[in-house]
């Protein structure tokens, strides 16, 4: 199905992510960057990590969560929806929790155990059914249509884009300018966000893995399109189809569209852990693999910031 004929979506840009930046202030951490130092990548680029995985609930996905509901004037009785391959309906019931909201979410069979735990502590109503993203997306929109909940899409939503961007201009206070951001992708809602803070004034690298790669796909084919969802990753950076905004933001600006093996994001997983003592799930630790693999090579003396995004495993299964 080609979204030719749809109307362009509005997407944000710096003033958006400006305004939620002050929205979602005191209720979003201020997450820590480190230098892991020569020897952790090959060559002999500067390497910053943003090191999101520490943020509330796991991910990166409050940002974008807290300002979607924080944009509202009114909420209605029914509290939040959401559709998730764990983290963002982790971070919708982590929203929901702290603002006094009932959420309901739904997710795929594929979700990890360790997301399912997280969900079930943050007190949301959990629904788990369907065979990935998409079809806890359908289901969750039925029920949105029956109950009136405010649904937050995980990622095709200018309100949760506009949050998501937070986190560049945060990156971009504390490790000053960059000439490079690395990020994972799935649907592409973090991926947007980065874009709509800095256009074309920072290269952006879209990392996705081999058997999930929804914007890369797009970005060939000219329009988002339903792809195969597999591989280690699959339940965060499982979307079946690139967001609309994010292929609309990829296609305005400067972009990088790179691919990594299943074995090097496990093999990333292992190097955050051995050297840095950082616990990443596979989607949180794609980035880094773009590097270790030699999906994107830096030039020597370059500024790159990479995102470990989200930390939502089985410890056990890293170290």
């Amino acid at each position: 199905m080609n979204d030719s004929n749809e109307p362009a979506p509005a997407l944000p840009g710096r003033d958006d992510v400006e305004a939620a930046a002050a929205r979602i202030r005191g209720h979003v951490r201020v997450t820590p960057v480190v230098q892991p130092g020569a020897g952790f990548v090959d060559g002999d680029a500067e390497l910053y990590l943003k090191l999101e995985c520490l943020q509330h609930s796991g991910s990166f996905k409050p940002r974008g969560a807290f300002n979607r509901v924080l944009s509202q004037t009114q909420l209605p009785e029914a509290g939040l929806i959401a559709a998730s391959g764990g983290n963002h309906g982790a971070a919708v019931a982590y929203v929901a929790r702290e603002l006094g909201l009932r959420a309901e979410v739904f997710v795929p069979e594929i979700a990890a155990p360790a997301k399912i735990a997280r969900l079930r502590d943050y007190g949301a109503v959990l629904r788990i059914g369907g065979r990935d993203y998409a079809e806890a997306l359908a289901a969750s929109r039925l029920r949105r249509d029956e109950s009136g909940a405010l649904e937050i899409h995980a990622y095709d939503e200018f309100a949760v884009v506009a949050g998501q961007g937070t986190l560049a201009r945060e990156f971009e206070q504390q490790a000053g300018k960059l000439d490079t951001l690395v990020v994972a992708v799935g649907g592409g809602g973090l991926l947007a966000g980065l874009l709509a803070w800095h256009g074309r004034n920072v290269r952006v690298v879209a990392v996705e893995p081999e058997r999930s790669a929804a914007l890369h796909t797009a970005l060939a084919q000219g329009a988002p399109c339903d792809v195969e969802v597999a591989g280690v990753a699959a339940d965060s950076l499982g979307a079946r189809r690139a967001g609309r905004i994010a292929f609309a933001l990829a296609q305005a600006n400067a972009l990088t569209s790179v691919l990594v093996a299943d074995d090097a994001i496990i093999a990333a997983q292992l190097r955050l852990w051995s050297q840095l003592r950082v616990v990443a799930e596979p989607g949180g630790a794609a980035a880094l693999a773009a590097l270790l693999s030699g999906a994107y090579r830096p030039q020597p003396g370059e500024r790159v910031g990479v995102v470990v995004c989200g930390a939502n495993t089985d410890p056990g299964l890293v170290a």
